[in-house]
């Protein structure tokens, strides 16, 4: 009797694709194709409900009740939004014994050796700092930010909406990434608004047409003053801030219009964002 090799095939290809949340794609093909049978419409919805619910059973994750939301002021909604995208941010997910953790040199430094892997690259605190110093600013509470992305190592794509107030705490923050990265998304308390989400490949899909992006590096020849840098820039282009998540080594510069450096020494994602925001604050006179 043959085997058929063909169908495992078939499976191996399929789960090689990449996941994130679809239901953005779910709205824009209800857009292009509005459906006339209201029972269909109520069927096809009852079919995505209970597939929710089956993928719900087939995970096993401890979920967080959800995160609160931050209102915004809206101070400068006449003027260009700034966008941050964090590069290279270590999140990542592996079963330690019998369950699944977010990866970090503390806590998984024995399990990382035994896989010969670098216990120093695995960061995830410097991901949380830099959210928290973006989402904290004057500038995101004047509703002066309008989007965060967080691109992993993995290649996985993370949105964070600015009105999300993250866990101070490493550790719940560490039990929201693993929420998001095996749900592909977290919402908000009481509510249906997905605050963190995985969403589709490339970030610069979502980066508005007449944005200018802007990478950061230490190893960048370009010394720049970024108060002056800021002040400089157009008042018509909105901005796009491109810094490192990751303990070394330095971003790709392929989509960034500007490759630059702020500081002759080495600093941390954070202290660059926190640098970054009150140059932003200076500019658009955020008190």
């Amino acid at each position: 009797m043959v085997r058929r090799y063909a169908m495992k095939a078939g499976k191996k290809r399929k789960q090689r694709e990449e996941r994130y949340d679809r239901e953005e794609e779910e709205v824009e093909e209800v857009a292009e194709h509005p459906v006339e049978d209201e029972a269909i419409a109520k069927k096809a919805m009852t079919e995505r409900t209970s597939d929710a619910e089956e993928e719900e059973e087939k995970e096993e994750v401890n979920e967080l009740e959800g995160i609160p939301i931050d209102p915004s002021d809206l101070k400068v909604a006449n003027k260009p939004k700034v966008i941050f995208i964090l590069e290279r941010a270590s999140l990542e997910v592996a079963k330690v014994g019998k369950t699944y953790q977010l990866l970090n040199s503390d806590d998984h430094a024995h399990f990382l050796l035994k896989n010969n892997r670098n216990p120093a690259e695995y960061r995830p605190d410097i991901v949380h700092q830099a959210l928290l110093m973006m989402l904290d600013s004057r500038l995101n509470k004047s509703g002066g930010l309008r989007a965060v992305y967080v691109r992993t190592e993995k290649g996985v794509l993370i949105e964070v909406k600015p009105h999300a107030r993250l866990p101070r705490t490493f550790k719940r923050f560490s039990g929201l990434m693993l929420q998001v990265l095996q749900k592909l998304s977290t919402s908000a308390v009481g509510k249906r608004e997905k605050l963190l989400r995985v969403i589709k490949n490339p970030v610069s899909r979502y980066l508005p047409v007449n944005s200018r992006k802007i990478g950061f590096s230490f190893s960048s020849e370009k010394l720049v003053d970024i108060n002056k840098y800021v002040a400089s820039a157009s008042s018509d282009t909105d901005l796009v801030f491109v810094v490192g998540a990751m303990a070394h080594g330095k971003i790709d510069k392929e989509y960034a219009d500007d490759f630059i450096s702020i500081s002759g020494y080495p600093l941390s994602a954070a202290y660059c964002i926190t640098m970054i925001t009150n140059a932003l604050e200076t500019k658009y006179n955020i008190l």
